[in-house]
Formats: C-alpha cells, sequence, structure tokens
C-alpha cells in the first residue's frame, strides 16, 4: 500500500529567517523615485522557485485523494507532494526547469519604470547565480545560453509587463514558466472547420478540449489553463499567462464564465489523460477564462498551460513601506 504523503511546509518564521531582506526592511515609499526593489525581488525569486501556492497544494492534494489508491496517478500525485515539502524544506527548484521568468508590476505615480526593469533584471542575475534559477536564456539559432537569465541586447527576457495604478503601494508578481508546459499552449482563429469550432461559447470549449488532448502529458499535467476569448494575438496571449495568476478555487466574477470553467474542469476530467499523461481522473486542476473585446473580423481563443509546479507569487509593498508575500 502506497504511503499517502501529507504536505508539510515550513512555517513562515523559518522562511522568514532564511530571507535575503534585513529583519526589519521597510521601504522608503515617500521616496517612491529612488526606491531600491532589487532585494525584495530577489526574496520572492527565491521564495516562489522552491514554495508552491497554497492553493495549488490543495488541489494537487484533492485530485490524488479522487484516484485509486496505489495507481500509477495516485504515485504520481503523492510524489509531487513529497517533491513539494523537499523543495520547501531545502529552499531548492521545485522542478529544473525553473522557466521563462515573467513580471507584473503595478505601482503608484512616481516609480522609475527605466530604474525598475534594471534592479530586477539585477535580482534575476543573482538569483541564477545562487541557483534559484537555472540558466533557461539561449539565443535562439546557435542555443549558445547567457549564462545569467539575461537577453544581453534586448529587454525580451526577463518579460514585464507594468501598471500604473490609483493605490498607494507598489505590487510585484512573478511566474516562471516551464518550457514543456509553454509548449503546449497553443491559439486559434475561429470559426475553425477542422474542430467543427464556430464564433461561440462551444467554439471555444472545443478549442480548449483539443488543446488539452494534444497536450497529453507533456505539459506536465494536471495542469492550470488561462483562456482568452478575443483580443489580437498579442493581447490575447498576454491575458492567458496572466489569467494563471488567479488562485484556484477563487470564483470568475462573471457568473456565467464562472459556471463554463466548473463545468468545462470536470469535463477535461473526464479525458483520463491524468497526472504526466498516465492516465486517471486528474487531468486539470482549474480554468480561469476571460473575454475580451476584438476586431469584427478576428475570433481568436488564447490557451496559456501551466504546469502542476505553478510557480507563482507575489510580494506588496504597503504605504508603510512594509513588504508582505503571497504565494
Amino acid at each position: 500500500m502506497s504511503e499517502c504523503v501529507i504536505p508539510t511546509l515550513t512555517s513562515p518564521e523559518v522562511v522568514a529567517s532564511k530571507s535575503v531582506l534585513p529583519a526589519g526592511w521597510k521601504a522608503d515609499l515617500a521616496n517612491v523615485k529612488g526606491l531600491d526593489i532589487t532585494l525584495p525581488v530577489m526574496e520572492l525569486l527565491r521564495r516562489t522557485t522552491s514554495r508552491l501556492p497554497q492553493d495549488v497544494i490543495e488541489a494537487i492534494v484533492k485530485g490524488r485523494d479522487a484516484e485509486e489508491e496505489g495507481s500509477r496517478a495516485f504515485n504520481t500525485l503523492n510524489d509531487m507532494v513529497r517533491n513539494i515539502n523537499l523543495a520547501d524544506g531545502q529552499v531548492t527548484p521545485l522542478c529544473q526547469d525553473t522557466g521563462s521568468i515573467i513580471f507584473w508590476v503595478r505601482h503608484p505615480f512616481g516609480l522609475s519604470q527605466r530604474a525598475a526593469k534594471v534592479q530586477i533584471r539585477a535580482a534575476v542575475v543573482e538569483a541564477t547565480k545562487r541557483s534559484w534559477l537555472r540558466p533557461n536564456c539561449v539565443e535562439s539559432l546557435s542555443g549558445k545560453n547567457s549564462g545569467t537569465n539575461m537577453d544581453p541586447f534586448h529587454d525580451h527576457h526577463p518579460a514585464f509587463h507594468f501598471e500604473e495604478w490609483d493605490k498607494p503601494e507598489i505590487e510585484i508578481s512573478v511566474m516562471q514558466k516551464g518550457g514543456g508546459c509553454e509548449n503546449v499552449g497553443a491559439q486559434y482563429r475561429l470559426p475553425d472547420a477542422a474542430l467543427g469550432a464556430g464564433r461561440d461559447i462551444k467554439g471555444v470549449r472545443k478549442c480548449i478540449i483539443d488543446a488539452v488532448v494534444k497536450a497529453q502529458g507533456q505539459g506536465c499535467s494536471p495542469g492550470i489553463l488561462g483562456v482568452a476569448i478575443g483580443g489580437d494575438r498579442v493581447t490575447g496571449y498576454e491575458k492567458s499567462k496572466e489569467l494563471i495568476l488567479r488562485k484556484l478555487g477563487t470564483a470568475n466574477a462573471d457568473p456565467k464564465m464562472d459556471a463554463f470553467e466548473k463545468d468545462l474542469t470536470a469535463d477535461l476530467n473526464t479525458l483520463g489523460i491524468g497526472p504526466m499523461g498516465y492516465g486517471g481522473v486528474t487531468t486539470a486542476l482549474g480554468i480561469h477564462v476571460e473575454e475580451m473585446y476584438r476586431h469584427p473580423a478576428s475570433f481568436y481563443v488564447s490557451i496559456s498551460y501551466m504546469c502542476w509546479s505553478s510557480r507563482r507569487g507575489s510580494i506588496t509593498i504597503a504605504a508603510n513601506g512594509q513588504p508582505s508575500f503571497d504565494l
């Protein structure tokens, strides 16, 4: 009989004791123009590479407990829980592929986006030196690795999304998007005669099912899907990735989309693909869908697939300078 591993994460006090932030660190948001966010971003990377968000852990455990005990699916999900415990306890990457690094920075007026980019890039370089991140940035044609996770000539990696808002605090979110799950993302143009998919919610559903069936276990299922309906080829994909930041189990603000997400997640878990493609009833941990406006002539369905090791997290620096993490 297989041992049922219990997720046992280190306490917040232990996590804080290993922080690269000095004890009692606070930011001076009265001087937001001169703010240095290098250290808090380093700490965010340290935590997200080794500590899976609680909502994802709970979804994996729920999926494991739905599988037949001793089955390949049960054992695979059980090993995922074991991996979660080891990575957190030893502060080592959850997966050898620490992914492409994507940042979302929401900030009050006055923050220099140019300076913030320099500081975040410095944090990524240092995190790579400390082996929290694997060097994952290579020249496309030659395959030559920069060794630093930097695109040395452009700002293409890491990727940045900045937004100025009215709030007095700063919120920085990061996602480590593995190459395997990125490879099985998909974009559809409707109508699609081959799928028999029209420009309606039924057509969108067919696209999502097709993407998951084609992915099988190659995206390191069970996966989390971000789906943008509409937009253009660029904004649709950007939104689909951002949707993966939403916590599993949170309701969609649109009641119709909320029902669609729940129904389709249940349907995907009847496909028999299961964890890593080994079969079972746990193929998808969740789906997050958003409808965007579009050009009348175009109808895109953009799907970003995230592996079970959904490494994402955020740090909020409050108006009083106090940092808080949300993983």
